[in-house]
């Protein structure tokens, strides 16, 4: 029997390694569970080389809760370790100090260090016991056992079997994973795709019984053989889909996926789904899960995916990618930049090939890909490049167009005088539908711009594509939508005009409201309120997102009210000689301008309703 001090040089290392190793401390399970398949997968590495001789038997990785005795065993049947190694990997911890260690390991990738894993357990148990024994013929089982100061044990003892068993005798602070439902969900989110199978066992759970018999129930909690190890060629739809069943059981059907697997200049496998999303945008992020080796790691991925896919769903697996215990300098490293690259190109180039293969589906998700799409444009200038090919805009019809397809489409019509190719849009085409119908009437395409992203889109493509410019449908009349400044005329007398304009001068709180006179076509409306682009836009942002244009949201909203001159009711109006029916005529026509715009609201919607009632009221006494 051998005792001695662990060789630090410390009075203790273990509180630091407590505090500093990992933030959360159910990680305890994922390292030594990690540890226990390294140990079986090289037992499976030297049994194919013909270095490990006899039979390997079966190989799994037993977890076995005993909340009476507060322990949890962890055991493998893989390599083992001879005396010589456990004073290698568990004594001599190679690191002179507190000040060394932190230098040393605060980068370190922490997966597959058997000697730094395993001192994880000590973060949830008050005594650690390891029984080993080596694959080598001969070898002595060894037993060694520590209580988290640097004294330990180690002698040799009678064992049978091949492999390492782990007993932690759990602390009164870790009392939480004595919980045999805790501890398999544990188990089930960072070792679900293990490639060794896990069995857990709670020692004192009911035993189901059939027949008066005992019946043991053994599944494994883990799938050993996840889609994303095999090759695409192998894989039907039927297992793409069910594969996500198995990650998201409550999830709908993906619209689509896209399979990784790329071995140079960096090793990187997945699959990642495109989700359906509903108009709703009840939107949940941090659904890609990062594996390393098929260790569940994280499911923040923001470094690794492109801001913009934070929104698909799936399974990223690279050894390459640093997995320090911080992860604070993901970002910088070189093989993250080169897979955020890679994962973007893959991402393009699928949705290229829906588009040019089978544009009919890929219009028929547009509504869920849209957001993907916009918001990638918006963001990544390599992906813009691509995506300006299979962008698509839809009209009020139901048409789709790309870019080009657009100003084809518009070429003639819609330039303005500075040769700027206008897209008119709508943000809410019941809403609008009035100025719809109107620029329709003119022989114009509008397409519908009605989500989240709309906003931020189309001013973000103003300044990246050239020579193009978008004007919601209601931002003027129609015939000044494309900015020629036709020629509009009335066919009312200058005195006339003069009655109407001083008929329309209104007061409105919370409006800046400026009148005009035109003369449209008879079919026109009466009166059509519009609001500046700019400022509305403006208004819009400050609303949406604050920030630097956060005071634009508090600035009363301007709106021009075109008055048609040419429309017959004004004839009418005009000879009407109670005054004040004549005022409340013309406030009527305006209110009614300003309802279609969402601008009535309040005391003067209400007053609105009030006088319509009034107003018919005196049309039947009349009567």
């Amino acid at each position: 029997m051998q005792k001695g001090q662990i060789r630090v040089q410390t009075e203790n290392i273990f509180p630091i390694i407590k505090k500093f190793l990992y933030s959360d401390h159910e990680i305890f399970l994922r390292e030594l569970v990690s540890n226990a398949t390294d140990a079986t997968q090289k037992i499976k590495t030297l049994s194919s080389i013909g270095e490990a001789k006899g039979e390997l038997g079966e190989l799994r990785i037993d977890v076995r809760l005993d909340s009476k005795e507060k322990t949890i065993t962890i055991e493998d049947r893989g390599v083992g370790m001879t005396k010589e190694e456990v004073d290698k990997y568990l004594n001599q911890v190679a690191f002179s100090g507190a000040e060394e260690f932190l230098t040393k390991y605060k980068d370190a990738s922490i997966i597959g260090h058997f000697g730094l894993g395993f001192y994880s357990a000590f973060m949830v148990a008050s005594k650690v016991e390891v029984l080993t024994q080596s694959f080598q013929e001969d070898a002595p089982t060894v037993y060694w056992s520590c209580d988290g100061s640097p004294e330990f044990e180690l002698y040799e003892v009678e064992k049978k079997q091949r492999g390492t068993k782990i007993i932690l005798h759990v602390n009164e602070e870790s009392a939480e994973f004595l919980d045999a439902y805790k501890l398999k969900g544990i188990l089930e989110k960072f070792c679900k795709f293990l490639p060794i199978p896990i069995f857990f066992t709670d020692v004192h759970a009911e035993v189901k019984k059939e027949d008066d018999k005992e019946v043991a129930e053994e599944k494994s909690i883990n799938n050993t053989n996840p889609i994303w190890v095999k090759k695409p060629s192998e894989l039907t739809k039927e297992d793409y889909e069910k594969f996500y069943r198995e990650l998201y059981p409550f999830g709908e059907t993906p619209l689509f996926w896209i399979h990784l697997n790329v071995d140079y200049p960096f090793n990187l496998t997945g699959v990642l789904y495109f989700p359906k999303i509903k108009q709703s945008y009840e939107i949940q992020k941090d659904k890609i899960q990062l594996y390393c080796n098929q260790v569940f790691v994280t499911d923040e991925v923001k470094d690794i995916v492109p801001e913009f896919l934070m929104l698909l769903h799936g399974v990223i697996d690279s050894p390459d990618i640093p997995l320090n215990v911080s992860r604070s300098y993901l970002q910088g490293d070189p093989n993250v930049r080169k897979i955020n690259a890679h994962i973007t190109k893959k991402v393009a180039d699928k949705l290229e090939e829906i588009f040019k293969n089978d544009r009919a589906e890929f219009e028929q998700k547009w509504e869920s890909l849209g957001l993907f799409v916009k918001y990638g444009m918006m963001t990544d200038d390599k992906f813009l490049d691509k995506a300006n090919k299979f962008l698509v805009m839809e009209n009020v019809d139901g048409k789709f167009f790309t870019l080009e397809e657009y100003k084809m489409a518009t070429e003639t019509l819609q330039k303005n005088k500075d040769g700027k190719q206008i897209v008119l849009y709508t943000t809410n085409p019941v809403q609008q539908d009035a100025y719809i119908q109107a620029c329709k009437a003119k022989g114009y395409e509008v397409v519908k711009m009605e989500t989240l992203v709309d906003a931020a889109f189309l001013n973000t493509m103003e300044m990246k594509w050239e020579n193009t410019s978008f004007v919601r449908v209601d931002a003027d009349i129609v015939d000044n939508l494309i900015d020629k400044q036709e020629s509009n005329e009335s066919v009312l007398s200058k005195d006339e005009t003069e009655q109407l304009k001083s008929l329309f001068t209104l007061q409105i709180p919370e409006l800046n409201v400026t009148t005009e006179i035109k003369g449209l076509s008879t079919d026109s409306a009466p009166v059509i309120a519009t609001r500046p682009e700019f400022m509305r836009r403006m208004k819009d942002m400050g609303a949406a997102g604050g920030g630097m244009t956060a005071f634009y949201a508090q600035m009363p909203d301007e709106v021009t009210l075109t008055v048609n001159g040419n429309h017959p009711v004004f004839q009418t109006i005009l000879k009407e000689q109670n005054e004040d029916m004549k005022t409340k005529q013309v406030r009527n026509l305006a209110d009614l301008a300003l309802l279609s715009q969402g601008l009535l609201k309040g005391a003067e919607l209400t007053n609105f309703i009030n006088r319509s009632v009034q107003m018919m009221q005196g049309v039947n006494q009349s009567i």
